[in-house]
C-alpha cells in the first residue's frame, strides 16, 4: 500500500470499502474492532498511519453504532499522528433531520456535523444528501458526489419510448426536473400527504402519465410506502409501466414486501448501502470507481468535477 494514503473500512462498508480500494490500486488497511460483552467496543489501526492521508469508509445506517465507530476511527487515527483524516459516507444518515419543522426537536444532521468535527475530520465525502444545505453545516470541505454518475447511464441503456421522469413528492421536484431535462423527457410530480412520518396518506398525480414509461427518481427509499404507493397510483392513472430509481437502499421494515407487492417493475439502487437480502425486482450498480476517482484525485489535489454527468 502507498505509505502516504491509506483506505480503512468500517464494519457496515467493508464490501463497498474493499471495490474502492481495488479500483484505486489499494489495498484495503488492518484495522480491528473488539466487542465487550455491554455492547461497547473499541476500534484500533493495526498498522502505521503517521503521515498518511486516512479515507475512512463508512456509512452510517442504523443503527448509531456505525456513527460512533466512524467517530472512534476517526479519533483514533488523529491521536496516531495521520497527516489527514477523510470520513467517506456513502449514505449520510440522519440526513433527514436537516432543519427545525416544529418545535422542540433536534436538528440532527447538524448534530452529527459538529460530532464529526470534533473527532477530528478533515475532509467529508458523501453522496445524494437528503438536503444540499447540509454541506453547510461543516466549517470543513465537503465533496458532495452524485448517484446520477452511474444511474443515468443505466436509464439511458433501457432506451424508453414516451418516457417520463416523475418525482414522488414536492420536494424531489427539482432532483426529477434535472433528470428529465438530461434525458429529453416528460415531467410529473406526485403529490402526497404525510399522515406522520413513515405513514403516506393520499397521492395524485399532477403531469401526464397514460401511455408512459415512467421512472420515478428518488435519493433514498426507505419503508417504501411513497414510492409504491405512487406507483400503483401512477399505473391506475394508465402508465405502462413504472420503475423506480434511488441511490440510497435504506429499506427498512416492509420495505421488500411492498416492493414485490407493487406495480413496479424494478427498482434500481447504488451499493452506498450493502443489501443482506435479495429480490428479483431490486438491482443494484456499484459507485466504488466513483469514490476511488476521487479519493485519487483529492489526494493528488486535482479537480473532482469530471464525475458529474448532471
Amino acid at each position: 500500500m502507498n505509505a502516504k494514503i491509506k483506505i480503512f473500512a468500517g464494519s457496515k462498508s467493508k464490501k463497498l470499502a474493499s471495490q474502492i480500494a481495488k479500483s484505486a490500486g489499494l489495498e484495503i488497511g488492518n484495522s480491528t474492532i473488539i466487542n465487550f460483552s455491554d455492547g461497547e467496543f473499541e476500534v484500533a489501526y493495526e498498522e502505521t498511519v503517521r503521515g498518511a492521508h486516512v479515507f475512512i469508509v463508512q456509512s452510517t445506517v442504523p443503527p448509531a453504532d456505525n456513527l460512533m465507530e466512524l467517530l472512534m476511527m476517526i479519533d483514533a487515527a488523529k491521536r496516531a499522528s495521520a497527516y489527514k483524516v477523510v470520513a467517506v459516507m456513502p449514505y449520510f444518515g440522519f440526513a433527514r433531520q436537516d432543519r427545525k419543522d416544529r418545535p422542540r426537536v433536534a436538528i440532527g444532521a447538524k448534530l452529527v456535523a459538529n460530532l464529526l468535527m470534533a473527532a477530528g475530520v478533515d475532509r467529508i465525502m458523501t453522496m445524494d444528501l437528503h438536503a444540499d444545505q447540509i454541506q453547510g453545516f461543516f466549517d470543513v470541505p465537503v465533496d458532495h458526489l452524485y448517484g446520477s454518475s452511474v444511474l443515468l447511464p443505466y436509464l439511458k441503456g433501457l432506451n424508453l419510448d414516451n418516457l417520463v421522469i416523475a418525482s414522488p413528492d414536492m420536494g424531489g421536484s427539482k432532483r426529477a426536473n434535472t433528470y428529465s431535462k438530461y434525458l429529453h423527457a416528460g415531467l410529473a410530480i406526485c403529490h402526497k400527504r404525510r399522515e406522520r412520518p413513515n405513514v403516506v396518506g393520499e397521492m395524485t398525480a399532477i403531469g401526464d402519465v397514460e401511455g408512459k414509461n415512467v421512472v420515478i427518481i428518488d435519493d433514498m427509499i426507505d419503508t417504501a410506502g411513497t414510492i409504491t404507493k405512487a406507483a400503483d397510483m401512477l399505473k391506475a392513472k394508465g402508465a405502462l409501466s413504472v420503475r423506480a430509481i434511488a441511490t440510497h437502499a435504506v429499506l427498512s421494515g416492509p420495505a421488500y414486501e411492498r416492493i414485490e407487492g407493487s406495480e413496479l417493475e424494478e427498482v434500481l439502487f447504488t451499493d452506498s448501502i450493502q443489501l443482506d437480502n435479495a429480490s428479483p425486482k431490486i438491482k443494484t450498480l456499484t459507485i466504488a470507481d466513483i469514490f476511488a476517482k476521487t479519493i485519487l484525485n483529492v489526494y493528488n489535489n486535482e479537480s473532482i468535477s469530471s464525475t458529474f454527468i448532471i
